[in-house]
Formats: structure tokens, sequence, C-alpha cells
């Protein structure tokens, strides 16, 4: 058995945070920088670049693709060939566990034209694909997906050179993701490419897009309710606020070198958010963090539990919105989260249940069934591992119900290879009433790799032990 399994993180209670932490580049911007500036023409410069495992793999990709790249702690400097200059990959480029990474790299193959395989781990190849598989040969890219619409994908080349079709989609569910593919590959289209979203997901590429001098437009609608037009709707289209994202290509094809400072991962500030509302006695700042609206809803939904949560002075770069957060210890209240909430704080929900579980009263999550669709199926791990730490929660199939309250008590738990899981049990650790272990906590890394270091920072207790 490898050592990376039988790692694993103790968290222990008994010492308040305190002090102030700068986080790693957010992971969503450390993705979309090196892919965009793989495209450009000239010498990118990404400063707070993340250095982790999830963005190694865009990193190789990169490198199967025939850009070349430089590390310098974390400073990325990219020498772009432009879209058209992306080589074919001579083998099958390893996406690793990262769904960005695939989704991403196949807006931007499908752009280029050239041949490539996408593949990666067992739990990536079980992850949906159909979503941009569809789409993208709409478009006219020439690809195929494994059996049920998931990875391996293989692109074949698009020799005559002619753009792809602009088309106008619609997806089923908000998703970032999905949404970014087809605008990579909408830049070779030739007109515009419009999508429509049952909700609001995350803009950092069409922000980024836009510092580069690319046409986004994105408005919003109430969507049609008479019964005729809801059964014009595909299967688990949720009837709500409609956002609709227009990107018009560059023509000629091109784009500019990125020269930026990505700011701190909003969602590794998360977990050292709640460490702090929920250790007795806790006082943290945290600088630097990026505040971009479609990123913060668990700053909503803490709040709404009488967080004691403050944003300090903003600024922006390249449209993204960032500043400092002060965050104090103090009960919480149970609150109900829904709708569009939901988008805005998909990756922050087993770090939410923890503070639900240390509040009083009842917390519900509805409409969160994309979870089970994560690194591991995240509602059925989550209330699984918690329920071992005497948490009352109990599982629907798009959510679930916490009774707070109560204490949590120590034990040993498993992370189901799924990052933000493990680093959301080694929280609940800071408030238990024993120590909690973690197993299989390196998986931490892929993501947060500091993550031990910048909670020992501020005072809390935890180890990683062998």
């Amino acid at each position: 058995m490898s050592q990376a399994v039988l790692s694993h993180l103790v968290s222990s209670p008994g010492s308040p945070l305190r002090g102030g932490a700068s986080l790693p580049g957010d992971k969503s911007l450390s993705h979309r920088a090196a892919l965009l500036a793989a495209m450009a023409e000239g010498e990118s410069r990404i400063e707070n670049f993340l250095v982790a495992g999830v963005t190694r793999a865009m990193l190789q990709a990169l490198t199967d693709l025939g850009v070349t790249w430089e590390l310098q702690g974390t400073a990325l400097s990219v020498t772009g060939q432009g879209l058209r200059g992306l080589r074919a990959p001579k083998d099958p480029i390893n996406c690793g566990n990262s769904a960005t990474t695939m989704r991403l790299l196949s807006g931007a193959l499908g752009a280029a034209g050239i041949p490539a395989v996408l593949d990666g781990s067992p739990g990536l190849r079980s992850r949906p694909m159909g979503r941009i598989v569809e789409p993208l040969q709409a478009m006219g890219v020439p690809l195929d997906s494994a059996p049920g619409g998931t990875a391996p994908l293989v692109f074949s080349a698009r020799p005559d050179g002619r753009p792809l079709r602009a088309i106008e989609h619609r997806l089923a569910v908000p998703s970032a993701q999905v949404k970014s593919c087809l605008l990579l590959a909408g830049l070779a289209a030739g007109g515009m490419t419009v999508l429509h979203e049952p909700g609001v997901s995350r803009d950092h590429t069409e922000r980024m897009l836009r510092g580069l001098g690319i046409s986004v437009e994105a408005t919003h609608r109430i969507a049609e309710t008479a019964p005729k037009a809801a059964a014009r709707q595909p299967t688990g289209f949720i009837l709500g606020p409609v956002v609709t994202t227009t990107l018009t290509p560059p023509s000629p094809l091109s784009l500019p070198t990125l020269q930026c400072t990505l700011p701190g991962d909003f969602s590794s500030a998360a977990f050292l958010i709640v460490a702090a509302l929920i250790a007795p006695g806790s006082e943290i700042t945290l600088q630097g963090i990026g505040l971009n609206p479609t990123r913060t809803g668990l700053l909503d939904a803490l709040q709404s539990m009488g967080a004691g949560i403050r944003v300090l002075a903003t600024e922006q770069a390249y449209g993204e919105p960032f500043g400092d957060l002060a965050v104090r210890a103090g009960r919480l209240q149970g609150t109900g989260v829904a709708g569009p909430l939901v988008a805005r704080m998909i990756d922050e929900f087993p770090v939410f249940a923890v503070a639900a579980a240390l509040a009083e009263g009842r917390t519900t999550v509805r409409g969160a069934g994309e979870l089970r669709h994560k690194e591991s199926d995240r509602i059925s791990a989550l209330c699984t591992e918690l329920r071992k730490l005497g948490v009352d929660i109990l599982e629907t199939a798009d959510g679930f119900e916490i009774q707070g309250g109560y204490p949590i008590w120590g034990g040993i738990v498993q992370a189901h290879g799924d990052h933000r899981l493990a680093m959301a049990l080694a929280v609940a650790g800071l408030a238990a009433k024993a120590p909690v272990t973690v197993q299989g906590a390196r998986v931490i890394s892929e993501s947060f790799p500091g993550f031990v270091q910048a909670l020992q920072g501020l005072g809390a207790r935890v180890r990683m032990e062998h």
C-alpha cells in the first residue's frame, strides 16, 4: 500500500486561531490563465499561480501540446504559440482527476482542430462529459467519447481549417466548466456563440476574455413559466432566472498575452473562514482573497447564520474583485440553502456542513444534486463521515438536513479521495470534543498543498502523520 494511502491528518481542539494569512492563487483562475496564455501569441506571466495536483495536470497537458512554460516558485511564464500553433500530442493527454482540465482543454482542442485524446483517472472517467460532447459536435468538432458520454474523449483532425459553426445552446444546469468549454471553442466559430443557463454560474472565463479584449456579454431574464414553455425544457432544466452569454469571436483569431497576479482562492479560504468561526476565541484576517460574486455564496450563507465576517477594502484585476476578510468566532444559527445560492457555493458544501453542525437549529440544503458528481458522491460521503463524528445529518436526493447545536465527537474518518471533504473533516476536529483523524488526507495537495501549514500558522493544532 502506498505512503499516500497511509498518510493521514490529525486535528485537535483547544487552540483559537489568530493572525493573518495569504492563500495560494485561485484554482479556477490558474487553469484558465495557463490555457489562455498557451492560446495567446507571445510571452505571458502569471503571478501567484496555484501549484497543485490539478494545475500540474494542465501544465503537463500544455507540454504535450508543444507549449513551453517555466515555473519559478508561484510565478508562471508561458510562451504561447497561438491557437493554430498547438501541436497534436503523440500520446493521450492525462488530465488526472481534474474535470476542469478535461473540459477546458476540450474547448481549446475543438477550436484548434488538431487530433488528440483526453483521458484521466478512473474517477474522472466516471464524470459526465456528454454535456460538452454534444454541443461541440453540433459546432462541427470531430469528437467521440466512450459509451455513456464519458472519457476518454477522442478528437480527430479538422483538416479544412474552416471556422466552427456558431451555435445557440441551452445548458440543462448552470455549469461554468461547460460554459467555458463552449466559449473557448466559440473563439474559432464563424459567428456568435450564444449560451443560455438556468441560473448563475462562475464567470471567470468571461471576465478573463473581456480583459483580453474579447467581446463577451451576459444578460439576465426571467424564464417563461407557462406549462407549454416548461414542457419544451430539456430534462433537469430549472425554471427561474436565465443567464444568456454571447461571445463574438475576434477576427483574425488572435489573443494577446496575459500579465497578471491571481487573487487567493476563495474555495481554499472557505476552510480557514469556517475554522475561525467555530474555534472559540478565534479572530483572523485573510488577505487578497478573490471575491467574485459568482463564487462567494458561502459568505451569504454564513452571514445569514450570524457569522462574524467583514469584507475589508477591495480592488480589481482583469475584472476580478479581491480583498481582505476579517473573521471572528461566534454563535451561529441554522439556515436554509436552495435556488441560485447553491451554484454560488457548490464547492463549499462540505465545510458549510461543519458550520451547520455547530449552529443552533436546523439547516437544510436543497437543489445540490450536482454534488453527487464531484470527486466523490459528495452528499453520500459527507453524510457518512459526519455521522461518524456524531453529527445529526440526514441525506436527501439533492442535499442534506442537519440538526445542529450538538457536540462533534472525535474519531477516525475517511477522505474518499476528495480533497474538499478531507479539509472539511479536518476543520471539524478544531471544534470537536476529541481529535479527528482524516485517513487518506494526502489528497488535499490536489488543490491546497499548504493547508496544514496555513492552519498551523494561525495556531491550529493539526499535523500530518504516516
